[in-house]
């Protein structure tokens, strides 16, 4: 990897290799939630793959996550089997997956293997193979009680809630060692404690809160006037967790906030300026961006390179992929002058965007990640200064 030349330690410089590998399993997803920015977005590409991922597709995927691992030195990497929904193409299929990626990295590269699911499809047998290839269980959920997830339903309109929380405490219950957690999109007309309590009783290890994906030409809903609704609902959670007097669950997106204020290397595509290092490989063997990028507009996410045909490599010299290692080089002037940049990072690159001005902007959030960074810190002060005080630090 080139490096800036300086009498000081060395600096790496981009192209940073890949460590996070999102391999679509599966096209389709059993659910239809209205919101879904992947399905009822601008983007169509999905329509025209298949919906399994073929064979070839996974082995030539597989050879080329061992290459790139090869190539970089990598000690670890993260691979995520994701969808639609990836236990559509059979827990066996994942599991084998797995180990085939297993197979093809170096001596020493550790593979940390994590499926996403709405959890729907979960069960004992499932849950048992993929503990037992050491593939651990993400859950997307909205909430934790019924009425927080009337959006998420199946194709015929029927609630997908009875489902997914069988499935969520089915994970907690037998095989704690391989729950990863839950993702849920925050939704500023809940209640922010209720919401966060009602996840706690389903026992995840981790939560992480997104954003949902807008951008500055299509505005996230409830973010067309003036105002915080997103940053004020992340405060009022930050507080309660912040308060608990104890570690109850892992919260991603406060805890990457807190070590940045603090000085300490974080890593989220939401804050920071740490380098961005992931890719997916779409059902057809597609090489693209992440899947974030669709809800800009048709063909975002899209470079044109496939496992067939090209090695990762290629797709870290793709000006989209460029830009986004760039650090704070590609982030707007008004980015680059605000006193929160290393914390904020400019936010997340899809939020950025706006038609015909691509993604040199401020994040669509600014005003709501601002109100929370500064929160977080005024909660990092206050328990400083007791501390402190009791050190005997004056």
């Amino acid at each position: 990897m080139p490096e800036r030349a300086s009498s000081g330690p060395s600096i790496p410089e981009p192209p940073f290799p890949f460590r996070q590998f999102i391999v679509k399993m599966h096209g389709r997803c059993n659910l239809a939630c209205r919101y879904c920015y992947l399905y009822e977005g601008p983007d169509r590409s999905w329509r025209t793959r298949p919906a399994a991922t073929p064979p070839d597709v996974l082995e030539r995927t597989a050879r080329r996550i061992g290459e790139h691992a090869a190539a970089h030195g990598l000690t670890d990497l993260s691979l995520v089997l994701h969808g639609g929904e990836p236990l559509l193409a059979g827990v066996d299929t994942l599991a084998r997956f797995t180990g085939l990626v297993r197979d093809r990295v170096p001596d020493g590269c550790t593979v940390h293997a994590t499926v996403q699911t709405n959890a729907t499809l979960l069960t004992e047998r499932r849950l048992a193979v993929l503990a037992r290839h050491s593939v651990r269980v993400g859950i997307s959920l909205d909430g934790g009680l019924p009425e927080h997830n009337t959006l998420r339903t199946d194709h015929a309109g029927r609630p997908s809630w009875p489902a997914a929380a069988r499935g969520a405490r089915l994970v907690a219950e037998r095989h704690p060692e391989a729950y990863a957690g839950i993702l849920t999109v925050v939704d500023p007309t809940t209640d922010p404690v209720e919401l966060y309590e009602s996840l706690l009783t389903l026992r995840p290890p981790a939560l992480d809160l997104l954003l949902p994906h807008g951008n500055w030409s299509a505005p996230p809903p409830h973010r067309q006037g003036p105002g915080t609704p997103y940053g004020d609902w992340l405060c009022a959670v930050f507080d309660r967790w912040w308060r608990a007097g104890r570690r109850e669950t892992r919260v991603r997106l406060f805890e990457e906030c807190l070590a940045l204020l603090l000085g300490l290397p974080a890593a989220t595509e939401s804050l920071g300026l740490a380098p961005f290092d992931a890719l997916v490989v779409e059902t057809d063997g597609s090489i693209e961006q992440v899947d974030s990028l669709k809800s800009c507009y048709e063909g975002a996410a899209r470079t044109g390179l496939d496992v067939f045909r090209h090695r990762f490599d290629e797709a870290l010299r793709h000006p989209g992929v460029a830009a986004r290692q760039a650090g704070a080089a590609s982030l707007a002037a008004r980015c680059r002058a605000c006193p929160l940049l290393h914390v904020c990072g400019g936010g997340h690159y899809a939020h950025r965007y706006r038609a015909g001005h691509g993604f040199a902007n401020p994040s669509v959030y600014c005003a709501d990640l601002q109100r929370l960074i500064h929160h977080v810190a005024r909660g990092l002060a206050g328990a400083a200064a007791p501390a402190a005080s009791e050190g005997g630090v004056p």
